[in-house]
C-alpha cells in the first residue's frame, strides 16, 4: 500500500481549500457556469442526468481497508449508500449534492484520497495490473512506476489543459491486464535479449467514437527514460492536438493524421532536449518511491488444505474462476465479483465495503485491488484461508464463480444516470444474466468477455469484447448494435458490427443464438474469442438474424 509524505497530504489538502472557494464563488454566482466548468471536471465533478457524479481516484487500482471504510462511510452520509467501481480502477459516487461536494473531498483527503484529474482535458488516473507486485509472470512491479508517474503528471502545468483527455496504462507481466494498446500511451515493461529490463511504448490507442489500438513508437526504450519519452509525446500532442473539434482532439486522431513516423520523429526531437533531464528515473528514485509502499509480511512452510474440500462443487468452481496464481508459495489472489444476478456490474453497498474491508484485514493485508474489469481482489490470501474466506464471502453475495464468463460483464451506467448516454446499459446486462443463470452451463461455454456501452464514449470498453454491446438511438427509440471478435491483452483487437441492431427485448435471444453457434462450431477446448477467428461472423450472423426474421 502506498502512504503519503508530507508532500501529497499537502497537496491534497490545498486542493481541497481551492475547490471549497472555487464552489463557493459559483454558487455566489461570481462564477460562470462555464467558468467553473473546468474547475470542477478536474475535481471529478460531472453533472449527470439526475444528479451530479463525483469520480474518486484510485491510484493504479490500490485501496487500504482504511480507505474501502471511508468510501463506505462517505456513500452513506452523502450518497444512496453504494458505489460504482469504473474501467478506470476509479469509484463513482452517482447521487451526492453540488453543495456536500466539498466535505466528501474533505473526508477522503484525511485517509490520502482525492478526486484530482480524474475528469477534465488532463491526464488522468493512471491504470495498471490488478495483480502487479504478486504475479509470478511479473518483470517490473508496475505500481511503483506508475506511482512515479502520478507524481509527475498531477497539477504538471504544461498538461493541465490538454486538447482532450490523456490516459495511460502501465504494465511489467509478460501478460497483459491493463490494455496498454487501448489507451493513448500504452507502457509494456519485458526483458529484452540481454535481460535488461526495457520497455515498449505503445501511442494513439483509445475507444470511443473512433476506436483504435494503439501503435508502437518506441520498441526498446530502457526504462530509466519513460517519463521523459511520455514527457516529450505529451509535449507533441500539445502543440499539434486538434483543439476546434473535440471530435478529433484525441491523440489517437493526430497519430493518424500525420503517421506513426513522422509523429515519431517529432517525438525523438522533443526528447533530445528532455532525455537525460530531472525527469530520468534513476535507481536511486525508483528506491525512494519504493520505500512508500507497505510490504506484505508473508509466510513461509505453508500447509496446504485445499484437497480435505475437492469435492465440494461449489468451492472448486469458485477456486477455479476466482483465485489466481501468485509469486510466494503457499498464497494465491481472489477476485471478489461484483457481478452477482440482480446487480448492476460494479456496483457495491457500502455495507459490503465495510464487509470486505474487514475481510481483506482478516485475510489479505488490509488491502484491496481493483480491476479495469470492475471486480474487487484480495492480492495476497494464505490457501488455507480460502475455504473460510469463500463462505464468507458467500454470505454476502461476493462469492458468484463467474470471473472471465460470460455474467462477468463489463458495464457503464448508462442511460440510467449518464447525460451523454443513447440507451440503457444496466437492463441488458440484468436480462443476459437472467437468461445465462445456469452456473454449470456458463463453466461449459468457458471463457468468454461480454461489454456493454451505453454510448459511443465506450466507457464499457464494448470494442475489446468478444461480444461487445453498443446503445444507439434510432429516431429516440434505444437500440443496441452488437460486435464480435473483440479482445484484450496482448492479441489485442477491435470488434466488428454483425449487422443491424437489435431492440432492448431482443438482446438477451441474440446473445443465446450468439452462443449456439459457439457450442455447435467449436473445438475441443476453444475458447470463444479463438472459435470466431476461425470460422469468421458469418455463422453467428446467420443464426442471429434467422432469429430475427421468423
Amino acid at each position: 500500500m502506498y502512504i503519503y509524505d508530507d508532500i501529497d497530504q499537502k497537496i491534497v489538502n490545498e486542493r481541497v481549500a481551492q475547490y471549497t472557494d472555487q464552489l463557493n464563488r459559483f454558487l455566489k454566482n461570481e462564477l460562470t457556469e462555464e467558468e467553473f466548468r473546468p474547475l470542477r471536471l478536474q475535481n471529478g465533478l460531472y453533472i449527470q442526468r439526475h444528479a451530479p457524479m463525483l469520480r474518486i481516484a484510485i491510484p493504479y487500482g490500490l485501496l487500504s481497508s482504511k480507505q474501502l471504510r471511508k468510501l463506505a462511510d462517505i456513500a452513506d452520509k452523502y450518497d444512496r449508500g453504494y458505489g460504482h467501481f469504473s474501467t478506470r480502477q476509479n469509484l463513482q459516487l452517482n447521487w451526492p449534492k453540488l453543495e456536500d461536494t466539498p466535505k466528501i473531498l474533505a473526508e477522503l483527503a484525511s485517509v490520502q484520497m482525492h478526486a484530482i484529474q480524474t475528469s477534465g482535458n488532463c491526464v488522468r488516473n493512471i491504470t495498471t495490473d490488478q495483480f502487479a507486485g504478486v504475479t509470478p509472470d511479473e518483470i517490473l512491479d508496475a505500481r511503483h512506476i506508475a506511482e512515479i508517474m502520478r507524481q509527475w503528471s498531477t497539477f504538471h502545468p504544461e498538461f493541465a489543459l490538454l486538447p482532450r483527455k490523456f490516459k495511460i496504462a502501465v504494465t511489467g507481466s509478460t501478460k497483459d491486464r491493463a490494455v496498454v494498446q487501448a489507451h493513448d500511451i500504452g507502457i509494456e515493461f519485458y526483458y529484452d535479449e540481454h535481460q535488461k529490463i526495457v520497455a515498449k511504448i505503445w501511442v494513439g490507442g483509445g475507444l470511443g467514437r473512433t476506436p483504435i489500438l494503439g501503435t508502437v513508437i518506441n520498441e526498446r526504450l530502457e526504462w530509466q527514460h519513460v517519463l521523459t519519452y511520455c514527457e516529450a509525446i505529451l509535449r507533441v500532442y500539445n502543440l499539434y492536438g486538434r483543439r476546434d473539434n473535440s471530435f478529433k482532439a484525441r491523440i489517437k486522431i493526430l497519430v493518424k493524421a500525420l503517421g506513426i513516423d513522422q509523429f515519431r520523429t517529432l517525438v525523438e526531437d522533443e526528447w533530445q532536449h528532455i532525455k537525460n533531464g530531472p525527469n530520468t528515473i534513476t535507481e536511486d528514485e525508483l528506491d525512494r518511491v519504493k520505500q512508500f509502499f507497505t510490504e506484505p509480511s508473508y509466510q513461509t512452510n505453508l500447509k496446504n488444505t485445499l484437497e480435505e474440500h475437492q469435492n465440494n462443487k461449489p468451492f472448486t468452481q469458485w477456486l477455479l474462476r476466482c483465485t489466481h496464481e501468485h509469486k510466494i508459495e503457499g498464497y494465491r489472489s481472489v477476485t471478489l465479483s461484483l457481478k452477482p444476478y440482480n446487480v448492476a456490474p460494479g456496483d457495491v453497498t457500502s455495507d459490503q465495503m465495510n464487509i470486505i474491508a474487514d475481510l481483506s484485514d482478516q485475510f489479505s493485508f488490509g488491502e484491496i485491488r481493483v480491476s479495469h474489469e470492475q471486480n474487487l481482489i484480495f492480492a495476497d490470501v494464505k490457501e488455507n484461508d480460502l475455504f473460510e474466506l469463500w463462505e464468507k464471502l458467500k454470505a454476502h453475495n461476493l462469492a458468484t464463480p463467474n470471473v472471465g464468463l460470460l455474467t462477468d460483464i463489463i458495464c457503464c451506467p448508462g442511460g440510467d444516470f449518464c447525460s451523454l448516454a443513447n440507451a440503457k446499459s444496466i437492463p441488458i446486462a440484468d436480462s443476459i444474466q437472467q437468461v445465462f443463470d445456469d452456473m454449470d452451463y456458463l463453466h461449459e461455454i468457458g471463457d468468454i468477455n461480454l461489454n456493454i456501452s451505453g454510448c459511443m464514449n465506450a466507457c464499457g470498453h464494448h470494442h475489446v469484447g468478444h461480444i461487445g454491446i453498443l446503445g444507439v438511438d434510432k429516431d429516440g427509440s434505444e437500440w443496441y448494435q452488437v460486435t464480435l471478435g473483440g479482445n484484450q491483452g496482448n492479441f489485442a483487437s477491435i470488434g466488428k458490427v454483425i449487422g443491424p441492431s437489435f431492440s432492448s427485448e431482443e438482446m438477451p435471444i441474440v446473445i443465446k443464438r450468439i452462443i449456439e453457434v459457439y457450442i455447435k462450431e467449436r473445438h475441443e477446448d476453444e475458447r470463444f474469442i479463438d472459435c470466431v477467428q476461425r470460422i469468421g461472423f458469418e455463422p453467428f450472423k446467420k443464426n442471429v438474424y434467422q432469429v430475427q426474421e421468423v
